[in-house]
């Protein structure tokens, strides 16, 4: 029974290991792809991607009808009667430095609901000038295109745009959600207002109600036609008049200025939220995907608020890393050699229980990347030198743990284990002060370092206490 259990164990291991070097792969639209989260990479190893945002100089052309109302392009008619004038975007007495700042934060939060934790970025308090830094990676054109956007939102009547509904501030939060049918996936935008835009939400909805036919007035207008032709021409002549008054009010859902959706609505909203489809139900997983990607994206937008300033990208170039794969290759061929030696070691001094314990200690490498993967820590310079602390206070740990089982000469192996680990727990508590401080300090090099070394203390406690325990035991 033992010897099954023990060869389970190394089983596991060894699936634990092929996981975290080699992947999971599934088949997708005629080519594999590895489901496993990648590393999050900080700016000093992957590049950087610098983003220049200029104050917006540029003026708008606003056209209006014959009645003064504003009017779209793509609404303009051929018989209409139409001018134009041309607006700032940015008048001066938006460019203040209270916008400037407010403008700033709101990036800075559009990027960390992003995803974006590693990023540098600094504010021109004269000119509203903006440089920002973040890592160059496979969604860095994503975010550079998106999170500069005003945000700005907006119920509008769709008949007369200048009758704005509701706005911005009426936004409590936004999130995506999404239902799965046997017709497939359908992802939905859903924005939740707060109290006033909740009762502002109720009232339209009823002032915006679709309108219904009445077929009961079809069947009178017809019975009355069949009994007097005049008065047939004086009710066809009220039916005009009634479906003109009755025409269908909607409203039109926009983001600076782009039409989302025009509708009406069915019944009153009361409960504060709206749901939007973002795309059709779908069973592609790419598909999914991407509708997701885009509609996070216009959650973020919505939940950071509106900036008071409207930017433009006035450069965008990426600047390479001064460590290279090559370099970074050198050093974990040079750690892993450091790490074959001190394994090596500890099988010639405690041969079958130093076996067991270079086994232990290969599962632990492998949970640990898993962990730092999932738990979203931004890896930089510094990370990787925590990832190389973990490993060598591990190795400690496995160390003094046969020590202690040899110097009690193989008895009372369950009390040896205890004692070292209680004594190795203790001296740990400096560097858990350590790490949590560094966990808390607002900048990425040193954050990367406390996140690493927090995450690996932890599984060091815990991995030792359940998985290397179980192999030392006997």
């Amino acid at each position: 029974m033992k010897k099954i259990q023990l060869i389970t164990k190394i089983l596991l291991v060894a699936i634990l290991v092929a996981i975290a070097f080699v992947g999971i792969y599934v088949q997708k639209q005629n080519r594999m792809e590895n489901v496993v989260k990648d590393y999050t990479w900080g700016m000093d190893l992957t590049g950087t991607r610098v983003i220049e945002l200029e104050v917006s100089d540029e003026k708008e052309t606003i056209t209006k009808d014959k009645d003064g109302k504003v009017v779209k392009e793509e609404d303009k008619k051929e018989d209409g009667e139409y001018t134009t004038e041309e607006k700032e975007k940015n008048p001066e007495e938006v460019k203040t430095l209270d916008n400037y700042k407010k403008s700033k934060q709101i990036l800075e939060n559009r990027l960390k609901k992003l995803g974006v934790n590693d990023y540098i970025i600094k504010l021109n308090e004269e000119t509203g000038k903006i440089i920002l830094e973040i890592p160059e990676d496979d969604n860095t054109d994503h975010t550079v295109s998106n999170v500069s956007q005003v945000g700005k939102f907006e119920i509008v009547d769709s008949e007369d745009t200048e009758k704005v509904l509701m706005d911005n501030g009426d936004i409590k939060l936004s999130n995506v959600l999404y239902n799965t049918t046997t017709s497939g996936t359908t992802v939905y935008l859903n924005i939740e207002f707060n109290k006033e835009g909740t009762e502002k939400l109720k009232n339209i909805s009823n002032e915006y109600a679709k309108v219904e036919d009445s077929n009961d007035s079809e069947e009178d207008a017809e019975e009355n036609e069949e009994n007097n032709s005049d008065e047939s021409k004086d009710d066809t002549e009220k039916s005009e008049d009634t479906k003109e008054e009755t025409k269908q009010k909607e409203i039109t859902m926009q983001i600076d200025g782009s039409k989302m959706i025009t509708t009406s609505f069915d019944e009153p909203m009361e409960n504060g939220q709206i749901q939007l489809s973002m795309g059709q139900a779908t069973t592609e997983r790419d598909k999914i995907n991407e509708y997701i990607e885009s509609t996070t994206t216009m959650a973020t937008i919505l939940d950071t608020g509106n900036m008071p300033i409207e930017y433009k990208v006035e450069d965008n170039k990426y600047t390479a890393s001064d460590i290279t794969k090559d370099m970074l290759i050198k050093l974990a061929i040079v750690e892993a050699i450091v790490a074959f030696i001190g394994l090596i070691v500890l099988i010639i001094k405690h041969k079958k229980l130093g076996i067991l314990a270079t086994i232990a200690y290969i599962g632990f490498i492998a949970i640990y990347l898993l962990l730092i993967r999932y738990t979203n820590v931004t890896i930089t310079l510094e990370g990787l030198a925590a990832l190389a602390a973990i490993y060598t206070l591990n190795y400690v740990c496995n160390f003094k743990l046969l020590n202690k089982i040899k110097e009690y000469d193989n008895k009372e192996r369950k009390k040896a284990i205890k004692d070292a680990l209680i004594s190795f727990s203790i001296k740990l508590i400096p560097i858990w002060i350590l790490s949590i401080t560094f966990c808390f300090i607002n900048w990425m090099p040193i954050t990367s370092f406390g996140m690493a070394m927090f995450w690996g203390l932890a599984l060091i406690e815990l991995y030792n206490i359940t998985i290397t325990r179980s192999f030392l035991k006997g």
